[in-house]
């Protein structure tokens, strides 16, 4: 055997081998509703963080985290930290996304940008080189991060690198956003070792529930082997329509199995989520008296509050 190979498996491994799989609930049809009904989702046992602040500088690392795509993971990173910045904090985002919507969204193309994330994880060049200053500040995506799972997986302490990218910046920011893939793979991984929490934006559907168990799973999972305080803080109900009994009882779901996990402010179907992307723009820079705009502003005091509520408990 080398001198430089491992005797035994990296955090990683032991994670991706112990991983569970998740048992899918069961559609139950109820004769008495025009619409189909949801059934329960089996409760998770969900960890609580009991200070989403820990760490001596107090900065907060969230990760927008989701398995399933199309959930608002980008939109809510983006507004969510632009609400932050006009309440007077320091915000940094991140996008960790191979398909670069956040780069997109603050008009980037990550077509063109030759340093970028990937240069961070796997080159690591410092974080600050590929930090562009728009609405917020933004480390930058580009399409050569779609190769950064690979080119990840032959490195020693791989589940680490954010973790340890974040060290350069981290005294410079009360909160640092991470906009994840719609996986649970690697880079996911690297964004839940370098959490203090993790906020889940949730489709008011039935599909876009199945998934939090599993997220919950893999979670348990990075606690044991690689970050002991990372934890579900909070759940966004996203792309809420009212009108629908479907979208409604989506809701009720999430809160008969999370609780005081599901923050109370809805995001609804707009088109504004839509059109302030084309113009490089937050919901909040492009329409910022809207209902859109109040939403993510709601939601920013929730999670506020949230840790407040848990730093004083």
């Amino acid at each position: 055997m080398s001198e430089l190979e491992p005797e035994t498996p990296t955090d990683f491994e032991e994670l991706d081998r112990a991983l569970p799989v998740a048992q899918a609930p069961v559609v139950v049809a109820s004769p008495d509703i025009e619409e189909p009904s949801i059934s329960a989702v089996a409760p998770a046992t969900v960890f609580v963080p009991q200070a989403p602040t820990p760490g001596a500088t107090g900065t907060r690392i969230i990760v927008f985290a989701n398995q399933k795509g199309g959930v608002a993971k980008t939109t809510t990173t983006l507004n969510l930290g632009v609400a932050f910045k006009e309440m007077g904090y320091h915000v940094l985002l991140i996008d960790l996304d191979p398909q670069g919507n956040l780069t997109m969204s603050q008009g980037l193309n990550p077509d063109t940008i030759e340093t970028s994330m990937f240069d961070v994880l796997v080159r690591k060049i410092p974080i600050s080189d590929v930090i562009e200053r728009r609405e917020v500040d933004l480390a930058v995506a580009s399409i050569d991060l779609a190769g950064a799972e690979l080119a990840l997986a032959a490195l020693i302490g791989r589940e680490r690198s954010l973790e340890k990218a974040l060290v350069e910046v981290r005294d410079r920011y009360d909160f640092i956003l991470i906009d994840t893939p719609p996986s649970l793979g690697l880079l996911t991984i690297n964004a839940f070792v370098a959490a203090t929490g993790v906020i889940v934006p949730v489709q008011c559907e039935y599909l876009a529930l199945r998934g939090l168990v599993q997220l919950e799973n893999t979670l348990t999972m990075v606690r044991e082997n690689l970050n002991p305080r990372v934890g579900i803080e909070g759940i966004v109900p996203t792309m809420y329509d009212g009108r629908t009994l479907h979208a409604r009882e989506a809701v009720e779901i999430l809160e008969e199995n999370f609780g005081d996990l599901v923050y109370r402010t809805r995001i609804r179907k707009t088109v504004r989520y839509a059109e302030a992307p084309v113009k490089g723009s937050s919901v909040l820079g492009y329409d910022p008296t809207g209902a859109a705009a109040e939403a993510y502003r709601e939601l920013a005091k929730e999670v506020l509050h949230g840790a407040q509520a848990s730093e004083h408990a």
